[in-house]
């Protein structure tokens, strides 16, 4: 049985550490944080985080098959990846552009160009491996899917009020951190009972960072 606090606790340690690094580390070796700014550093700084999660997590995902139908899967994440692909470099240009007048900075996401979906398309992965690992790891311990929802939703939830230290107005936090309580409801279910659900899951997330983009631009006070 997979000890389960030490899971958590090495997930979480994960997630803030990658955090930390982004906002501290990165500036104090002389590189700008930016998705805009810096998407290769950015991307490759997400991808060995993605490393160390597969080591730390091993021993949950060696038993794992997150694809059981390689084939299908595969030509699915080959067609999200075009169909972002697409909306950034043809779609994202042509909408409406945004004027910021508050007295913090934009946040990024609300100014992304076609630059950013690359860094943030290695950073969701991390997300859902870390996800993965909480998943696997209640599973492991006889969790039923019910319970581990909750326990996600919880979690996932929480983590995005974090988002409130980087500039996003109350309103913004609180829709990403409702929107991933009820993604985290429906992450494990995708993972432990779908066929190539882990597939799913990734796009869904990503889903949900393109619908944001779009509102900012269209819908949101700041849409010009």
């Amino acid at each position: 049985m997979v000890s389960l606090g030490a899971t958590v606790l090495a997930i979480a340690a994960a997630w803030i550490s990658s955090d930390l690094g982004y906002y501290l580390l990165l500036p104090a070796v002389g590189i700008r944080p930016g998705y805009n700014i810096a998407p290769l550093t950015i991307g490759l700084y997400y991808a060995a985080w993605i490393a160390i999660a597969i080591v730390a997590f091993w021993p949950l995902y060696r038993s794992w098959k997150p694809f059981p139908d390689r084939m299908r899967a595969y030509v699915f994440l080959l067609a999200s990846v075009a169909a972002v692909a697409a909306f950034a470099i043809f779609a994202l240009p042509r909408l409406p552009s945004i004027v910021w007048t508050e007295s913090w900075d934009a946040p990024e996401l609300m100014l992304a160009n076609e630059w950013y979906f690359l860094p943030k398309s290695v950073e969701i992965l991390f997300q859902q491996l870390l996800i993965a690992a909480l998943v696997l790891a209640l599973a492991a311990n006889n969790y039923p899917i019910p319970k581990i929802a909750i326990v996600c939703a919880i979690l996932f939830g929480t983590t995005h009020l974090l988002l409130g230290f980087g500039g996003l107005p109350f309103g913004y936090v609180a829709r990403f951190a409702a929107a991933a309580a009820a993604f985290g409801l429906l992450f494990p279910h995708l993972i432990l009972r779908v066929p190539n659900g882990f597939a799913y899951s990734y796009a869904l997330h990503w889903l949900y960072y393109i619908v944001t983009i779009v509102m900012a631009h269209t819908v949101s006070p700041y849409a010009t």
